[in-house]
């Protein structure tokens, strides 16, 4: 029962993650050129470059704030990776020896003080 609430949860968040494999990528190339404009930002000593990669800046902010669901995506990948570990993850069985002779030895061991 145990491995079949694993595979819902799996396959429920593997199909999340298919689904936001688009969101994810438009995610980090919004993200990475944002970066490069921000740092072109900080290099620039005109004003009009300041404004021009200013606005140009705002557009690819919400065009990553418009790929949010990524987040999902990540999400839904991390429980996955936990599903695997744990679909994987070996239990220790502790076998208890009863040694039939190990109480007798005891209780001769008393009787004999």
């Amino acid at each position: 029962m145990k491995k079949f609430g694993l595979l819902l949860i799996g396959g429920i968040s593997a199909m999340i993650l298919l689904s936001t494999i688009g969101p994810m990528i438009g995610f980090l190339v919004s993200i990475a050129l944002l970066y490069f404009i921000f740092k072109q930002f900080l290099k620039t000593d005109s004003t009009g470059g300041k404004i021009g990669l200013g606005i140009v800046g705002f557009f690819i902010l919400m065009a990553s704030i418009h790929n949010a669901p990524a987040i999902i995506g990540v999400v839904a990948a991390y429980v996955l990776y936990l599903v695997y570990k744990k679909w994987n993850e070996n239990k220790q069985v502790v076998i208890k020896e009863t040694d039939p002779f190990v109480n007798f030895e005891k209780q001769w061991n008393d009787i004999n003080k």
